[in-house]
């Protein structure tokens, strides 16, 4: 029996079976990635610094492929769940009939289980192949954002094939579960009344739409307090979480949003009628897009928001004019016209906090400084007359020590124990994780580190003169122009892990939106022929559907935005906490074009699918029981 429902409506879980094989292919590949990558020595002939480098890439690319895991595994799971609920829903007569006729509770479970089994087994035979494709595209991503060196490549293992099948029976199961149970407790007599799609806000949508809700309200509450780290990564979280618990209230949200939107004709009536009545099929066309829009607008604005916030108060911390950079220390003397200037040497350094089993060791960047002149370039450092000798201060973005501590630092081959005399403010832009004076880190080390000059220009000094004076040092450029490239800069590994994540979860979405489109469509063909008989042409019926599809993502879109919104005030609190000045910058662009694309998709999925429904005669339609 199960083979027989999943044979005669392939159609609506083909969505579903794509979102077992996508997950059985990036689990599988992310997986051997992860461990290829976690393994890798460094390429023979490195310098101190270039070992250094490549382990930070090295890191970068196991926090991106674990996100990849968890996020992959997540939305399989959610657009899996999303095909059986709202198949369940359309199939709610058949299963009544099913134990009309003498089954049991079980025996609807086990027909669920069994069709989500076979689903599984046909995403898992296709997934395990497409996982090898997929991980030549995810070996291309990682050296090409240059997280791991060129002719990386991961590393086949055969103990793969049985985690992949476990993953995508288990995606499979863990998608239809609750659906299961909710198709157990359809009633018998159900089959002799007219098809019902019984209550859409179930006990289980309130407890988890409550439940998600309740998480992001603690994060916007937490975020101001969580600092520069840790209230970013709390922000970040806001969207996801609104965006799953809106999608939870959909039954309930959806139509309230469609009775606000106008309608004119009697397309456009048909349109509002259907979105008020038909309220699963509205909510879980809608829910997706959530989704997606959610995580879209929420993570993208956020990431933007925080680098202009970053930008912002460095510049409002730095006092200086002009950046000269050099390879070297090359402190600038003897240029007339020139107030004050702090060269600061920029090298790779490993600290490592804690002892025994609590060891944790972390790639930061070390600027080698002048404290005097650093604390005159950069106002509000503190005070720094401690930092001499064997010492090092925490800088603006080091994170797990602070002064008074004993960290052990490798800046070469060799490791030193070096007390923390100070500590610089934490600052929404990162930066320096440990400032060093001279004379700690070898010179040889140093010689092709890159280094900038800050300098102040005296009141009424020639700045053409004192550029071209500067420039037989080494590039010069505008402190502001500078700070904005070094805030880029700093974010670029972050901001490339977030593309690819929200890449994802594009990805994902598209699937989840064809396929409620598509499964919405497969069972409206009595409902188009009860217009078409009427006296609706099949156009105005078309027309009718493309609304529909059009009002439905204008909703999703709406409340994807609302979840963003959680996103944006977690945002302006934390930037308002860190840096005394609220911030928000929004990727207009970007929201946009995944706007007018979710419009596009939709509408074209709609026209198909419902310009397929529209083929067959009215009257066969009619006289047939879906």
């Amino acid at each position: 029996m199960s083979w027989s429902g999943l044979d005669e409506r392939w159609k609506l879980f083909v969505g579903a079976a794509l979102s077992v094989c996508l997950g059985v292919a990036l689990v599988q590949s992310s997986l051997l990635l992860l461990i290829s990558a976690a393994v890798l020595d460094p390429p023979p002939g490195l310098t101190p610094a270039e070992r250094l480098r490549f382990s930070d890439g090295a890191d970068a690319s196991v926090a991106l492929l674990g996100v990849t895991l968890g996020f992959s595994v997540f939305l399989a799971v959610f657009i899996i769940s999303s095909t059986f609920a709202f198949t369940v829903a359309q199939r709610r007569r058949d299963l009544a009939l099913l134990r009309l006729v003498g089954g049991g509770r079980r025996h609807v479970r086990r027909l669920l289980l069994g069709e989500a089994l076979l689903l599984g087994l046909v995403g898992t035979a296709a997934g395990i192949p497409a996982g090898i494709g997929v991980m030549r595209v995810q070996t291309r991503l990682l050296t090409g954002f240059g997280f791991v060196p060129d002719g990386f490549t991961g590393q086949w293992r055969d103990w793969i094939l049985g985690v992949s099948g476990g993953v995508g029976l288990g995606l499979a199961v863990s998608g239809v579960l609750v659906a299961a149970r909710r198709a157990a407790r359809v009633r018998p007599l159900d089959a002799l009344r007219e098809p019902d799609a019984g209550r859409v806000m179930t006990a289980g949508r309130w407890v988890a739409g409550l439940f998600f809700l309740a998480g992001a309200i603690a994060l916007i509450i937490l975020a101001p307090v969580g600092g520069a780290g840790g209230g970013q990564a709390m922000t970040m979280n806001v969207s996801l979480c609104l965006a799953v618990a809106l999608t939870m209230f959909g039954p309930l949200l959806v139509p309230a949003v469609a009775r606000l939107l106008p309608a004119t004709g009697v397309t456009g009536m048909l349109a509002r009628a259907n979105l008020r009545d038909e309220v699963r099929r509205s909510a879980a066309t809608a829910a997706p897009l959530i989704v997606l829009i959610g995580i879209v607008f929420g993570q993208a604005g956020a990431t933007t928001s925080f680098t202009a916030s970053g930008v912002a108060e460095q510049r409002a911390a730095t006092n200086a004019d002009l950046v000269v950079e050099t390879t070297g220390p090359a402190p600038v003397t003897g240029i007339p016209g020139i107030a004050a200037s702090s060269t600061e040497t920029e090298t790779p350094a490993s600290v490592t906090t804690g002892s025994d089993d609590e060891r944790e060791a972390d790639i930061v960047s070390a600027l080698v400084i002048d404290p005097a002149a650093y604390t005159a370039a950069h106002p509000g450092s503190g005070d720094l007359t401690a930092l001499r000798g064997t010492a090092v201060a925490r800088g603006p973005g080091g994170d797990g020590f602070s002064a008074g501590d004993t960290v052990t630092v490798r800046f070469a081959d060799t490791d030193q124990r070096l007390p923390v005399v100070a500590a610089v403010p934490t600052t929404m832009g990162g930066g320096a994780g440990l400032l060093v004076p001279a004379g700690v880190i070898p010179a040889a080390q140093l010689a092709d580190a890159p280094s900038r000059t800050f300098v102040s220009l005296a009141p009424g000094a020639d700045r053409a003169a004192v550029t071209a004076a500067l420039t037989a040092l080494g590039p010069v450029t505008g402190v502001e122009d500078w700070l904005t490239r070094d805030a880029e800069s700093r974010t670029e590994t972050g901001n490339n892990i977030m593309l690819i994540v929200l890449g994802l979860g594009g990805l994902y979405a598209l699937i989840g939106v064809v396929n409620a489109v598509v499964i919405a469509a497969a069972a409206r063909g009595r409902e188009f022929a009860a217009a078409r008989a009427t006296g609706l042409t099949r156009g105005q019926v078309l027309r009718a559907a493309l609304l529909e599809s059009a009002a439905v993502t204008l909703i999703g879109i709406f409340l994807g935005t609302v979840a963003a919104i959680g996103t944006y005030v977690a945002v302006l609190t934390t930037t308002s906490a860190v840096t005394g000045v609220a911030t928000l910058d929004l990727p207009w662009t970007l929201m946009a074009v995944v706007g007018l694309g979710a419009f596009a998709v939709t509408g074209l999925t709609s026209i198909i699918t419902s310009w397929s429904a529209l083929r067959p005669a009215p009257v066969s339609l009619l006289g047939a029981r879906e």
